[in-house]
């Protein structure tokens, strides 16, 4: 464990906030043999094919106002550049890709009185029955196994519903590069598990990862009792804040459970292609 004094603060107190540029996921990348670069500033740029044509990619970071010369230093100053920053702010020229989305981001710096309290009435009537439910709570850092339960059920979730999620490999690969950045929250009604949560904490921040919950979860409301005890312990750990995803239209149900714990939409810088073959 580390509080606001131990050892993760120590090394990443003036690092990017972000998931995606958190010294951690680039470790996890290189297990999986991928190369990311790095500007000099510090930056990470990630690198994909796409038709033959190498594109790359600056995830979750503020683009550097000298960007073309860290480019031109790491030798990606012909290469496309996908910009994606975390929220609005000064874009060199670029083309637009993707209008910015929602996410919604929990604050943890309030008490934990004050945050039960602002909770929505209907979540908090849910949270208490969970806790009523005679559901036992247990955490602890994620095994870097990427045939976990989990992992296996999110892979599978993810096919059934298309949408997108990492590789089981790539978050085995996190947990094994710092499993003191991972916590899977997990809720047993005896020695049955019916649910669990996982969270990824990268400087003052953390991140919702993947979850999942069977029906005998859903029934006693299992996923509301395991955010609120992982918003406390991750407030106890000293982060300020819990990025719980994007806020889609098309998960109504989804989104609303992320509002009404609290959670506040923030926008985010939407999606650029920045090129310059001739530079």
């Amino acid at each position: 464990m580390f509080g606001l004094n131990g050892g993760m603060f120590d090394s990443a107190a003036s690092a990017p906030a972000s998931l995606m540029q958190d010294p951690a996921f680039a470790a996890a990348l290189r297990l999986c043999g991928q190369h990311p670069r790095h500007l000099p500033c510090g930056l990470m740029v990630l690198q994909r094919q796409f038709l033959g044509l190498q594109v790359a990619m600056l995830p979750r970071a503020e683009p550097p106002a000298d960007l073309a010369a860290q480019l031109r230093a790491v030798g990606l100053h012909r290469a496309p550049l996908i910009l994606s920053p975390p929220h609005p702010c000064p874009m060199p020229p670029a083309l637009r890709l993707r209008k910015p989305q929602s996410i919604a981001i929990l604050d943890l710096t309030p008490p934990k009185s004050e945050r039960r309290a602002a909770l929505h009435p209907k979540w908090r009537n849910q949270l208490r029955r969970a806790e009523e439910a005679g559901l036992r709570v247990t955490h602890a850092p994620l095994p870097p196994d990427p045939n976990h339960p989990l992992l296996l059920a999110d892979a599978a979730q993810a096919r059934r519903r298309r949408y997108a999620t990492w590789p089981a490999a790539l978050t085995a690969a996190f947990a094994n590069t710092a499993p003191a950045q991972t916590r899977l929250f997990t809720a047993k009604r005896g020695r049955k598990p019916v649910a669990h949560m996982l969270f990824l904490r990268h400087g003052r921040g953390a991140t919702y990862h993947i979850g999942h919950i069977c029906t005998e979860g859903k029934t006693a409301h299992a996923h509301n009792l395991l955010l609120w005890q992982a918003a406390n312990w991750l407030a106890d750990q000293g982060h300020s804040h819990l990025d719980l995803g994007p806020l889609h239209p098309a998960t109504p149900g989804l989104s609303r459970f992320k509002l009404r714990c609290g959670a506040k939409p923030q926008e985010t810088g939407g999606s650029y292609l920045y090129w310059r073959p001739w530079a």
